[in-house]
């Protein structure tokens, strides 16, 4: 078993990672894009406005699966630098079976307080209905979201971003493809969507599983003891991984509720922006996964040199990647609008978003590759207390502060100029973790 990344150019391997990465993930974000098309071509903003708030709350389970799947990379990458292939397996086994049965916890806990959930998000009325039946269909499919994000995380634990980048690629294709025929064809609407995405992620987790089997040794049979062995491990890095993760939806939900002050035309126009967002940077959220296995296949061969090295070079990477997308989001802004069929105050917030604040993303890039850093150097809590920092005293205040100045437009300003400030303590946090002090060098 060879460690791809302990020799190299970094910087080739940063963009190769994240470009591959980002194909699939994009490709996975494009479907909900698609969705959101589909739904406002049947003409009512309640539609519209329920996908907003079903996309604020499922953002809170996405994120527990990120914070497991971040365990599964870091400690299979590590497994992997070091040339330890039993090892490896029995990782992968085990933060797999660890994250399908957190995967149906948070279902069954989900699905019990579904509505009043979206009601704590400023849902109401048909809306909220609406939004309450679109969940309920795709929290079925939570555990095999969770199982699929475990197995594509140890793929690029071993280098194999292609095939991981294929997983979520061919379940994004038939999300794409079934989205007409049962929103349209069969005339399901908002279920039709659901339904979409539930067999989408069947199949991102089959593909997923499979060259694991084929080519990465498979899985071995889970015992008692060996999860209870890598139960603290795990731990160490899931839970604080899942409490960083948690806290994007936590502040999402927030400026949800704040927006859900200007009417359905304001909530429609942030989730334009929010299925924009992914789509757009798509590149710098796979930036995570990427980033990942590049650092713990170096730290696991010693080599802390390519490790600080990496971090520096994620950053160019991120600030390359924020000119060229800011500048055809600029050139696009008019015709994206019209694609959703976006007037009055929605289109406003859809030029908002395609304007300056897309240039600011580029502090969320560094927040992206601090947390990626520390999750993947043994300091987990540290992503965990900057990620809930950026989520709470980098966003409520600054949205209260928008929103009553300037309102729904000042909510989405708000929430980006928030992330300037922590974006540079993030810069400074995760150079701290790649470069610590001589007398922690060892801890």
């Amino acid at each position: 078993m060879r460690a791809r990344f302990v020799e190299g150019n970094l910087f080739r391997h940063v963009a190769v990672m994240s470009l591959t990465s980002s194909v699939g993930l994009m490709a996975v974000f494009a479907v909900d894009l698609v969705n959101l098309i589909f739904i406002s071509m049947l003409g009512r903003d309640e539609l519209a406005a329920a996908i907003g708030y079903a996309g604020a709350l499922l953002f809170f389970t996405t994120a527990i699966g990120i914070g497991a799947s971040i365990a599964s990379g870091a400690l299979v990458s590590q497994a992997v630098g070091a040339g330890e292939r039993a090892r490896a397996r029995e990782t992968a086994t085990n933060t797999v079976v660890y994250g399908v049965a957190v995967g149906i916890a948070c279902a069954v806990a989900v699905w019990i307080w579904l509505d009043p959930l979206v009601g704590l998000l400023g849902a109401e009325g048909p809306t909220r209905a609406l939004a309450v039946d679109y969940l309920r269909i795709v929290m079925i499919a939570q555990p095999v979201l969770m199982l699929g994000m475990c197995a594509t995380a140890v793929l690029r634990a071993h280098g194999d971003a292609r095939r991981a980048m294929m997983a979520t690629v061919w379940g994004a294709v038939l999300n794409a493809v079934l989205d007409p025929i049962l929103i349209f064809g069969l005339d399901m609407e908002l279920a039709g969507a659901a339904w979409a995405s539930v067999l989408s992620r069947i199949v991102i987790a089959v593909l997923a599983i499979r060259p694991i089997l084929r080519h990465y040794g498979g899985f071995d049979r889970p015992t008692l003891a060996g999860l209870t062995a890598d139960l603290g491990p795990v731990s160490a890095i899931a839970g604080p991984a899942m409490l960083s993760q948690l806290a994007n939806p936590a502040g999402q939900a927030f400026v949800t509720r704040a927006m859900s002050a200007w009417g359905e035309a304001a909530v429609a126009g942030m989730a334009i922006a929010g299925r924009l967002t992914p789509v757009a940077f798509g590149i710098l959220f796979a930036l995570a996964g990427a980033l990942g296995p590049i650092i713990g296949q170096n730290r696991g061969a010693g080599r802390m040199d390519r490790v600080r090295r990496a971090y520096l070079d994620s950053i160019l990477f991120t600030g390359v990647v924020i000119i060229v997308v800011s500048a055809l989001l600029f050139v696009l802004r008019a015709p994206l609008a019209d694609l959703f069929s976006a007037e009055g105050l929605t289109r406003e917030l859809v030029y908002l978003f395609c304007g300056p604040l897309a240039l600011l993303f580029f502090f969320n890039g560094l927040i992206v590759i601090a947390n990626a850093t520390c999750n993947n150097m043994g300091r987990p809590f540290w992503s965990t207390v900057l990620n809930w920092g950026r989520h709470t005293a980098g966003t409520v205040p600054f949205v209260m502060l928008g929103g009553a100045w300037y309102g729904a437009h000042g909510v989405l300003i708000g929430q980006y100029l928030g992330g300037v400030v922590f974006g540079l303590v993030a810069a400074w946090v995760g150079w701290r973790a790649v470069c610590p002090r001589p007398s922690r060098a060892g801890t």
